[in-house]
């Protein structure tokens, strides 16, 4: 898989794009760099070429890597701009298309691509209006200050569209995509004031499950007939609950879709809930820490936990009980400096 890291430039101890290997009893292997690269904070997997997209976050691009031997990366063309603090990558399913989204300036930016992934064109989404303007208590979480757009996410939906979060304005938008301007509003949903909307996943029933960092919730979206999604229910993203510095991190599926993992930085928790409701509700289940410091990123693969831990440096794996799908206790820790996200390569 591949693993994204912050580098010298956020005062990072990565180098690039890592390399490491899973082999089946869940042991993690580090090959390599695949490629230097400046805070490639998120990488993402074109859907059938041998090219990678990673942003980087200080330096404000996106740029493509094709594969080249085992565990290689080499640019695939120059690095293109994107926004302030651009965090995340997505690639269309049918590889036409790349969308970014930009947590300093609240950019949501598609990129075309040709038919070896390329990038060859960008297309910035109109900027986001904050549907609680002007309500008590709307201030900026990260700053204190005025509120400000901060898109942190996107997720392609089973129907073709494609669904964005915005943390800072507690919005989620969703999007069509047309080749020649990029992407045209749909609709929006309104989140409460002070959710923030980090990450996002869909469940084979159409619902959408956000996870929001600031009030560690998880936040149930259905769609209507009309297609337009609303709001359907919420709760706590953990057994537990939240307490100061918490802040909720990644949201994921289990390969069968019965249960959804949430991290939570702060108290480094993996919470497990279980999908009820023929998957339009979920029930917390039970917390388990999370094996390092500041759980930014977790996958699940082949029936193991692999977390991400930005600040303790390390990737830490569990088996899950496939029954309950509770992980189990700490299988294996490997040191990586400062990881953001792991991807499976494909």
């Amino acid at each position: 898989m591949w693993v994204g890291t912050y580098t010298a430039d956020s005062n990072g101890q990565g180098e690039g794009i890592t390399a490491i290997a899973a082999a089946t009893d869940g042991t993690l292997t580090w090959l390599g760099t695949a490629a230097e690269a400046p805070s490639p904070s998120f990488v993402a997997v074109h859907p059938s070429l041998p090219v990678v997209y990673a942003v980087g976050e200080a330096a404000q691009t996106v740029r493509a890597y094709r594969r080249n031997g085992e565990f290689g990366l080499e640019p695939l063309g120059g690095s293109w701009s994107a926004g302030a603090a651009v965090c995340h990558v997505a690639v269309d399913p049918d590889g036409r298309f790349i969308v970014v989204a930009c947590w300093g300036d609240g950019n949501v930016i598609l990129y075309g691509l040709d038919d070896d992934g390329g990038i060859t064109s960008r297309f910035v989404a109109a900027p986001a209006k904050d549907p609680h303007a002007g309500e008590e208590g709307a201030v900026d979480i990260a700053t204190g200050g005025v509120r400000v757009s901060r898109a942190h996410a996107s997720l392609m939906l089973d129907d073709g569209r494609i669904m964005t979060t915005d943390l800072g304005f507690d919005l989620v938008r969703v999007w069509n995509y047309f080749p020649d301007s990029g992407l045209l509003l749909d609709h929006e949903v309104a989140l409460p004031l002070g959710s923030g909307p980090r990450h996002l996943v869909q469940h084979p029933s159409s619902a959408v499950f956000i996870v929001t960092e600031y009030s560690i919730e998880v936040a149930v979206l259905l769609p209507g007939a009309d297609g337009r999604f609303a709001i359907s229910g919420r709760g706590p993203a953990s057994e537990g609950g939240a307490v100061d510095g918490d802040a909720a991190a990644e949201i994921v599926l289990s390969q069968d879709a019965r249960f959804v993992y949430t991290g939570i930085r702060g108290s480094n928790r993996i919470c497990v809930l279980a999908v009820e409701g023929s998957g339009t509700r979920l029930r917390p289940v039970v917390d388990v820490p999370s094996g390092g410091n500041w759980p930014r990123h977790h996958i699940v693969t082949d029936g193991w936990l692999h977390v991400a831990h930005e600040r303790s440096h390390q990737v830490t794996t569990f088996a899950l009980d496939p029954t309950t799908g509770i992980p189990g206790e700490v299988q294996g820790q490997l040191s990586v400096g400062s990881p953001t996200a792991l991807i499976p390569a494909g």
